[in-house]
């Protein structure tokens, strides 16, 4: 049915040339207009006319001009021998049936100048000189008017004579397409069906959906169903033959075959259109829904595009265009469409099964693309597409997608069945371009798609062991799969159950051989593109077996090592406590068992291969007993403090330790070790009850697990002091806290104060701790005349530091509530030696002086003497919270501290160390930030510090300087006109002459910070001094060594840039003055 006509006889006429046909298309194609100059006069009319009058030139062209009578003797040929009428009252089908015959014409003569055409042979003398050029070649402006005579077959001839519902409709196309359907006249003969016949006759590929949308209609429209219009009526296809309606199907079965399919797929969508949609108007209804029967045709076409050879890329491909695939790879919810019309089984197939067969290929081929856009375009759609089909249908994703993508590591387990034949030593069981593909197809299954289906979990877990041997190997060499397959360990893992997560740890550790690894004969080794195979190992002779036993040794050692940093990146999820938990309990597991089978038994009734199997097992016992010391001894060693993340866990430990203790009794095996251990434990089970941890209801139901074993403690412990401290823990836990003894705070402290940060013994630490108590009491007698009995009893008593959440709950409360007891508590802790404590107090004190406290505020001097002497501290915590406090109280009295702080500031070089000086520059700069606009005030003596600052030989003291200067300009605004000169001149004399970057970057750093601050400001406040700023900063920029000063001078310039932009350019503000008139 493609064909376009009859074929003539290359002897019947003269071959006309193609500039002729060409020149009549375009004739047929003039624009033309009214000769009426009436205002009534429509478009229609307008169009109608131009048809008639354009038909009306070519006949007498062709009927006048003895130069186009070639072409008018094969028109006419051609018209005889057409099967199709072409006069009709209607002028737009007369109009097309002429295009039509015109085209016939242009592709017949080409046919015949192509069977004539003979070019010469090439000159070998000159190779360069292009061929000749087929008769049949049309220049661009000829193509041009091909497409426009074919566009116009298209609009009159087969558009307007679709059914509502079938293609888009050609009123809501363009305007001319709504003034097309108006002008077609449906009732003139020939039918409505013979002209869409006619037209679909040739394959337009650029207009391919139309005439697809006409080849389903006259080809698979259903015969009796009512219609309102008549040429809608079911008597219209009765005009069509069998014949031509199967033709018409064959027609739209090879167009389909033979486009590009992922055009055929989503013409068929737009043709099958969406789901129903509320539409009230009638024409729009039309629009939005596709009659049944066409949208069943396309659904059947879809899915046989679907299930050809290469199908899954045409439906992917179908749904993105090539200039916005990154954008489309994006988008989520297209994907997961995609995703859900590949895992839905057509009603074409046979079974799920035989459509999973034909098509999870295809979708694993989607991982594979070279080409880096094509692979994103795809890789996003081919996870999505495997982790629903996993979802919907988890047999056939697991037969037909899982495991071809493991395969390869199925293949070197221990439990498969390798043939004989291919263990010969040398032969490649996983070559390397296939161990990266299934690496990286797992990476993108598992890890990219992140969707913790059971059929993934399982399918993953039987092939753990190897893929650890190969994390191991890619451990200690160059591999790009190494963070892969890193990857894809910590995603399993985290998702696994607790459980089956803490078996495949004790596979990868060795501790259990049931778990399936990496076969004996198999090992890896690096290939030949960078990359690694698995092939068979060479065979070792019994003679080497020193060789061996390295061999093993140092694989074990290295296995526990990369396990070792394979678990510092579970602590976060709790796994990597949980198995150093597991390893305490199979160490006392161990202990017990080698305590009761090391019972001498008396040989002489045993065989010698009971007797060899009974060493075997004690060798085995002895080994696994090493091999979990080694896992303890590297989890303490590799994982960090916080290894434990909640209660649970602790108390876990807690328990393994105390039943290890327990079992050390029951075999009279008591040590030193285990005696220091299980001090530690109960100690950090006292320090929790002690307030180190703020403790639920349900923390202390899983506390009271510990019952048993504490009272067991309690009972059989031989050491008084561990006996009495295991039964005030069994109080304090059944109590939920409400009654603690003092040994639980004694052990509370004893366990937070084995080692302070300088390393001092607890002997030193107390005598320290005596030496600052001393200090303390001797500061607070000096503000005060009289003592309550409480504190002079507490100034006799050795000084027991309070818990760090004390001191800071006492800020919260209401001003004016905190009692005289309270503060003196506060003003000790504040010289407290653990660092804990002082630095929660001086916090305690900040809260206080921030709310006002008339306790606090009345002492101000004794206040600011305990901060400055703790500036000095060199601990972080503690000198920030002194910081925070001087800040706090120098933004009460101002008048007060800020005098005394520049003094100290700008001439305690002699007194203070350069650090704490940096420190006061620090308190400077809060009190600056912290007086806002208020700092106007105290500028001069301000200025003039950090002025003098700038010339201290110090060279940390001048940048810290002229930080607090950038900071002081930035908020002085107009105010710093009177000094601009002095600063100016100040910075560039630094910049230019410093022998220290960090000084000439603090330069620098503000004019940024001067210019940031005056913003618009600048040009008034900086205008005698900014042509100099320039020109320092232009310097900086060319002549500077250091790339920070060069950035810094590249973001003034910047901020300069924008500044004088907006000055000689200001944005135009559209607004409307109104004033009101007295």
């Amino acid at each position: 049915m493609a064909a376009p006509g009859p074929a003539v006889g290359s002897g019947a006429v003269e071959t006309c040339g193609l500039e002729q046909i060409l020149e009549a298309l375009k004739l047929l194609l003039s624009p033309g207009g009214s000769g009426s100059s009436s205002l009534q006069i429509t478009k229609h009319d307008i169009l109608l006319a131009t048809l008639k009058s354009n038909l009306s030139a070519l006949e007498d062209k062709l009927l006048k001009d003895p130069q186009w009578k070639k072409l008018k003797l094969l028109r006419d040929e051609i018209a005889n021998k057409a099967e199709w009428p072409q006069n009709s009252v209607d002028i737009t089908w007369s109009f097309t049936s002429q295009a039509l015959l015109l085209l016939l014409c242009l592709k017949e003569t080409m046919i015949r100048l192509v069977a004539a055409f003979n070019p010469g042979k090439p000159n070998p003398r000159t190779p360069e000189v292009a061929p000749s050029l087929s008769p049949d070649t049309l220049s661009i402006s000829q193509q041009k008017t091909v497409q426009s005579v074919l566009q116009f077959v298209v609009t009159l001839g087969v558009c307007p004579y679709l059914m509502p519902g079938v293609g888009v409709p050609l009123r809501y196309r363009t305007e001319f397409g709504a003034v097309v359907q108006d002008v077609v006249c449906l009732d003139a003969a020939p039918h409505a069906t013979q002209r869409l016949y006619t037209s679909c006759k040739l394959d337009f590929c650029r207009h391919f959906g139309d005439i697809t949308a006409g080849l389903c209609q006259l080809g698979f429209c259903p015969t009796k169903e009512n219609h309102q219009h008549s040429w809608k009526s079911p008597y219209f296809l009765q005009i069509l033959t069998e014949e031509e309606r199967t033709l018409s199907r064959g027609a739209l079965k090879d167009l389909l075959d033979q486009v590009y399919q992922p055009l055929a797929v989503r013409e068929l969508l737009i043709l099958q259109g969406g789901p129903p949609q509320s539409c009230t108007d009638v024409k729009t209804q039309l629009r939005c829904r596709a009659p049944a029967w066409l949208r069943r045709l396309c659904g059947q076409l879809l899915s046989e595009r679907l299930m050809r050879p290469s199908g899954v890329q045409a439906v992917v491909r179908a749904f993105w265009k090539e200039s916005d695939a990154e954008a489309t790879a994006a988008d989520w919810k297209k994907c997961d469409l995609i995703a859900k019309i590949l895992a839905s089984c057509p009603q074409q197939s046979l079974s799920p099964e035989s459509y999973y067969r034909d098509i999870c290929p295809q979708i694993l081929d989607l991982f594979h693309f070279q080409d880096k856009l094509t692979a994103r375009q795809f890789q996003r759609v081919a996870t999505t597409a495997f982790v629903t089909m996993s979802r919907e249908q988890p047999q056939l994703a697991a037969k037909y997608l899982l495991q071809p993508v493991l395969a390869p590591l199925h293949r070197c387990l221990n439990t498969a069945e390798v043939p004989e034949s291919d263990m010969v030593p040398g032969t490649i069981l996983v070559s390397e371009e296939e161990l990266s593909r299934c690496i990286e197809d797992i990476f993108k299954v598992y890890v990219v798609g992140n969707e913790p289906l059971t059929v993934l979990l399982d399918s993953l877990l039987p092939v753990l062991g190897v893929l650890f041997s190969l994390y191991c190997y890619t451990k200690e060499s160059v591999s790009h799969i190494r963070s892969f397959c890193q990857e894809i360990l910590l995603w399993i893992l985290e998702k696994l159950e607790r459980r089956k997560a803490i078996a495949s740890l004790k596979g990868f550790a060795g501790l259990d051989k049931a778990i399936p690894s990496l076969h004996s004969l198999c090992q890896f080794r690096a290939a030949t593109q960078g990359g690694i195979m698995i092939t068979v190992k060479e065979t070792i002779s019994d003679e080497d077996e020193d060789e061996v036993l390295y061999q093993k040794l140092s694989s074990e050692q290295s296995q526990v090592e990369h396990l070792g940093d394979l678990l510092s990146h579970c602590q976060e999820c709790g796994l990597a406590g949980d198995f150093f938990i597991f390893c305490l309990k199979e160490l006392t597991h161990l202990a017990v068992e080698s305590e009761a089978g090391l019972k001498p038994k008396p040989s002489s009734s045993k065989s010698l291969l009971e007797l060899e199997q009974y060493h075997t097992i004690l060798v085995e016992g002895q080994e696994r007993k090493l091999l979990v010391l080694q896992l303890l001894a590297l989890l303490c060693e590799r994982m960090s403090e916080q290894i434990f993340t909640n209660i649970t866990q602790v108390v876990d430990f807690v328990a393994a330790t105390l039943q290890r203790a327990c079992a050390s009794l029951v075999h009279e095996a008591e040590s030193t070790v285990e005696s220091q251990s299980l001090s530690m434990s109960m100690g950090l089970v006292a320090v929790m009850l002690g307030g180190a941890v703020q403790l639920k209801s349900s923390d202390f139901a899983v506390l009271k697990q510990l019952l048993p074993l504490l009272e067991k403690v309690s009972n059989t412990y031989p050491d008084p002091v561990i006996q009495e401290l295991a039964a005030d823990l069994r109080i304090t836990i059944s109590t939920h806290g409400a009654f603690a003894t003092e040994a639980v705070t004694v052990a509370a402290q004893s366990t937070l104060n084995k080692k302070d940060p300088e390393g001092n013994t607890e002997e030193d630490q107390q005598t320290s701790c005596n030496r600052y108590t001393e200090v303390a009491q001797s500061h607070v007698e000096q503000q005060q005349n009289q003592k309550s009995p409480h504190i002079a009893q507490k100034s006799n008593a050795p000084f027991i530091p309070k818990r760090i959440n004390e001191p800071s709950a006492t800020a919260n409360q209401k001003s004016g509530s905190i009692t005289t007891e309270q503060f003196q508590e506060v003003l000790l802790s504040a010289y407290d030696p653990q660092i804990p404590t002082r630095a929660a107090a001086l916090r305690t004190l900040s809260c206080w002086i921030e709310q006002r406290e008339a306790k606090a505020l009345e002492r101000q001097e004794q206040l600011l003497k305990i901060f400055l002497e703790n500036l000095e501290h060199e601990d972080t915590f503690v000198y920030l919270s002194a910081i925070q406090g001087v800040a706090l109280l120098s933004d009460v009295y101002p008048e007060k501290i800020l005098v005394d702080l520049l003094a100290q500031y700008d001439t305690g070089k002699d007194k203070y160390t350069p650090e704490t000086r940096m420190k006061f520059g620090e308190v400077l700069m809060r009190i600056i930030r912290a007086l806002g606009d208020m700092v106007s005030k105290y500028r001069e003596p301000l200025i003039h510090t950090f002025l003098r600052g700038v010339r201290d030989p110090d060279g940390m003291h001048r940048a810290s300087s002229l930080a607090n200067l950038g900071e002081l300009c930035q908020r002085l605004d107009f105010l710093l006109g009177p000094v601009v000169h002095e600063v100016t001149a100040c910075l560039i004399a630094v910049a230019k002459t410093d022998h220290e970057v960090q000084v000439r970057r603090a330069a620098i750093h503000v004019i940024v910070l001067l210019l940031r601050g005056l913003s618009q400001k600048a040009t008034e406040v900086l205008r005698d001094v900014l042509k100099d700023l320039y020109h320092l900063l232009k310097h900086v920029v060319r002549l500077e060594s250091d790339d920070v000063a060069r950035l810094h001078a590249q973001l003034a310039l910047e901020e300069l840039d924008e500044i004088m932009r907006n000055f000689l350019f200001p944005p135009q503000k559209l607004e409307k003055k109104i004033m009101v008139l007295p």
